[in-house]
Protein backbone atom coordinates (compact mmCIF):
# COMPACT_ATOMS: atom_id res chain seq x y z
CA UNK A 1 0.00 0.00 0.00
CA UNK A 2 0.95 3.51 -0.74
CA UNK A 3 2.25 5.44 2.49
CA UNK A 4 2.88 8.80 3.02
CA UNK A 5 4.68 9.35 6.50
CA UNK A 6 5.12 12.88 7.59
CA UNK A 7 7.96 14.32 10.28
CA UNK A 8 9.47 17.76 11.20
CA UNK A 9 6.70 19.84 12.37
CA UNK A 10 7.18 21.43 15.89
CA UNK A 11 7.10 24.63 17.52
CA UNK A 12 8.91 26.97 15.86
CA UNK A 13 9.81 31.11 16.78
CA UNK A 14 8.86 34.00 14.70
CA UNK A 15 12.17 34.19 11.77
CA UNK A 16 12.84 30.86 12.38
CA UNK A 17 13.16 27.95 10.56
CA UNK A 18 11.51 24.09 10.11
CA UNK A 19 12.30 21.71 7.36
CA UNK A 20 9.60 19.12 7.37
CA UNK A 21 9.91 15.66 5.78
CA UNK A 22 7.68 13.12 3.69
CA UNK A 23 9.17 9.34 3.29
CA UNK A 24 6.57 8.12 0.34
CA UNK A 25 6.45 4.59 -0.53
CA UNK A 26 9.01 3.99 -3.14
CA UNK A 27 6.77 2.13 -5.82
CA UNK A 28 4.99 5.36 -6.47
CA UNK A 29 7.34 8.53 -5.42
CA UNK A 30 9.02 8.05 -9.13
CA UNK A 31 6.21 8.56 -11.04
CA UNK A 32 3.92 11.22 -8.55
CA UNK A 33 4.31 14.70 -8.41
CA UNK A 34 4.69 15.92 -4.90
CA UNK A 35 3.27 18.70 -2.88
CA UNK A 36 2.80 20.65 0.52
CA UNK A 37 -0.51 21.85 1.48
CA UNK A 38 -1.67 23.04 4.54
CA UNK A 39 -4.58 23.72 6.46
CA UNK A 40 -4.70 26.84 9.27
CA UNK A 41 -6.61 26.77 12.35
CA UNK A 42 -10.19 27.56 10.77
CA UNK A 43 -9.70 28.02 7.21
CA UNK A 44 -9.36 25.67 4.40
CA UNK A 45 -6.88 23.48 3.27
CA UNK A 46 -4.49 25.65 0.87
CA UNK A 47 -1.59 24.52 -1.80
CA UNK A 48 1.80 25.40 -0.28
CA UNK A 49 4.49 23.96 -2.69
CA UNK A 50 4.53 21.52 -5.27
CA UNK A 51 7.25 19.67 -7.23
CA UNK A 52 6.65 17.60 -10.55
CA UNK A 53 8.22 14.50 -11.32
CA UNK A 54 10.76 16.47 -13.49
CA UNK A 55 11.68 18.48 -10.60
CA UNK A 56 9.32 22.25 -12.03
CA UNK A 57 8.02 23.97 -8.91
CA UNK A 58 5.47 26.22 -8.02
CA UNK A 59 4.50 28.09 -5.06
CA UNK A 60 1.91 30.20 -3.44
CA UNK A 61 2.17 33.34 -3.22
CA UNK A 62 2.51 33.89 0.46
CA UNK A 63 5.54 31.49 1.03
CA UNK A 64 7.38 32.07 -2.07
CA UNK A 65 10.83 33.52 -1.37
CA UNK A 66 10.59 31.65 2.22
CA UNK A 67 9.94 27.95 1.29
CA UNK A 68 11.60 25.55 -1.20
CA UNK A 69 10.32 22.12 -1.86
CA UNK A 70 12.92 19.12 -3.23
CA UNK A 71 12.71 15.70 -3.77
CA UNK A 72 15.32 13.57 -2.96
CA UNK A 73 14.63 9.95 -5.03
CA UNK A 74 17.36 8.20 -3.34
CA UNK A 75 15.49 8.52 -0.16
CA UNK A 76 12.21 8.72 -1.40
CA UNK A 77 11.31 11.82 0.34
CA UNK A 78 10.06 15.37 -0.45
CA UNK A 79 10.94 18.15 1.86
CA UNK A 80 9.74 21.83 2.83
CA UNK A 81 12.29 24.05 4.02
CA UNK A 82 10.57 26.91 6.06
CA UNK A 83 12.44 29.99 6.10
CA UNK A 84 11.41 32.78 8.05
CA UNK A 85 8.28 31.56 9.41
CA UNK A 86 5.64 33.53 10.55
CA UNK A 87 2.74 33.27 12.81
CA UNK A 88 0.25 32.84 10.12
CA UNK A 89 2.32 29.77 8.95
CA UNK A 90 1.02 28.15 12.07
CA UNK A 91 -1.37 25.00 10.60
CA UNK A 92 -1.00 21.53 9.80
CA UNK A 93 0.89 20.46 6.77
CA UNK A 94 0.02 17.88 4.83
CA UNK A 95 2.09 15.39 1.92
CA UNK A 96 0.41 15.01 -1.19
CA UNK A 97 1.55 12.77 -4.15
CA UNK A 98 -0.41 13.22 -7.39
CA UNK A 99 -0.58 10.52 -9.58
CA UNK A 100 1.14 10.73 -13.09
CA UNK A 101 -0.52 8.52 -14.96
CA UNK A 102 -3.81 8.86 -13.77
CA UNK A 103 -6.65 11.96 -12.90
CA UNK A 104 -8.27 9.97 -10.30
CA UNK A 105 -5.41 8.49 -8.06
CA UNK A 106 -3.67 10.71 -5.08
CA UNK A 107 -2.46 10.20 -1.68
CA UNK A 108 -2.33 12.18 1.24
CA UNK A 109 -0.01 11.65 4.30
CA UNK A 110 -1.37 12.06 8.02
CA UNK A 111 -0.56 16.09 8.49
CA UNK A 112 2.05 17.16 11.06
CA UNK A 113 1.83 20.37 12.99
CA UNK A 114 3.67 23.19 12.30
CA UNK A 115 2.99 25.72 15.32
CA UNK A 116 4.49 29.71 15.12
CA UNK A 117 4.59 31.78 17.42
CA UNK A 118 3.78 35.16 17.21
Amino acid sequence: QVQLVESGGGLVQPGGSLRLSCVVSETIFSIYDMAWYRRPPGKQREMVAVITTGGATNYADHVKGRFTISRDYGKNTVYLQMNSLKAEDTAVYYCHADSTLSDAIDYWGQGTQVTVFS
